[in-house]
């Protein structure tokens, strides 16, 4: 460990650096009750090793607009839980709504788990004790963007526009999720946002280009926008991908009246009659 410490404690000075959080934030959590330094020789502040951790914690918890006795709570329940000097192993601390988990390198969680919103390493690196932003793995991301895909569902009646920055969320963390483009999409169509349509829709068949819903929407925008012979273009690929979908029948039918092109118009009118049978 470094060697700016008495026994094992650490420095007002180290801590700020090891955490990467201003003298004044430290002060701020200190007066605030979430850690209890000890004075050293010189009647310096010295902290230990749980203090770092209940630090960081406490920190990310008000970030994330924890009520203080909430943060209270679950620095109780994280101090119980952890141990007195940093195990060989290391340990990642996980903030879980209020609540906090704990678990060593092995993988065994010392309390229980939940909705995840913050995620650190403590390791031992160089000789110090080093806490560390964990990236978040592929499985994290793909598990977060159906968390918020689930969440935009839940408030597409009550909150539209809570919903769409949900959605947009899901699509930044998994840009291949085809299901939030679409509804995302029929939002969109919906409020007569076809101009922001036409590049959703673009941008969703980068990624899904077998998509015959994506080509589907593409067509209604550019059709409302009037650039009637591309929307014809994306029903055509549409139905080339799903020859069963009435809808782009129906209105690749009136586009192909709208043109003069009787026989075309009516079979497109015979295949959505056949389908709605």
């Amino acid at each position: 460990m470094s060697q700016d410490h008495e026994g094992s404690t650490f420095t007002l000075r180290r801590v700020q650096a090891m955490l990467g959080l201003s003298r004044g934030i430290v002060s701020g959590l200190i007066a605030a009750g979430f850690v209890t330094p000890t004075r050293g020789s010189r009647n310096e502040l010295r902290f230990t090793f749980q203090d770092l951790a209940l630090l960081r914690t406490a920190h990310a918890l008000q970030v994330q607009r924890v009520p203080p006795r909430r943060i209270l709570q679950s620095l109780a329940r994280l101090r119980a839980s952890l141990p007195a000097e940093l195990p060989l192993t290391g340990l990642r601390i996980t903030a879980i709504g209020a609540d906090v988990a704990v678990r060593d390198r092995s993988g065994r969680w010392r309390s229980d788990s939940g909705q995840l919103l913050m995620d650190f390493d403590v390791a031992q690196v160089g000789g110090n004790v080093t806490l560390l932003e964990r990236a978040p793995s592929a499985q994290d991301e793909a598990n977060d963007a159906q968390a918020l895909f689930e969440r935009a569902l839940s408030l597409e009646d009550t909150d539209p526009a809570a919903a769409e920055v949900a959605y947009l969320q899901a699509l930044a963390l998994a840009p291949g999720l085809e299901d939030a483009y679409l509804n995302l999409g029929a939002m969109w169509a919906d409020a007569g946002r076809f101009v922001e349509l036409v590049r959703l829709s673009a941008a969703a068949l980068k990624q899904c280009p077998e998509s015959a819903l994506l080509h589907f929407n593409l067509g209604v925008a550019l059709d409302h926008l009037e650039r009637l012979d591309d929307a014809a273009d994306a029903y055509e690929r549409a139905l080339q991908l799903d020859p069963t979908l009435a809808d782009a029948h129906f209105n690749l039918a009136e586009l192909r009246k709208q043109a003069g092109d009787e026989r075309g118009a009516l079979r497109h009118y015979s295949a959505y009659r056949r389908l709605q049978r």
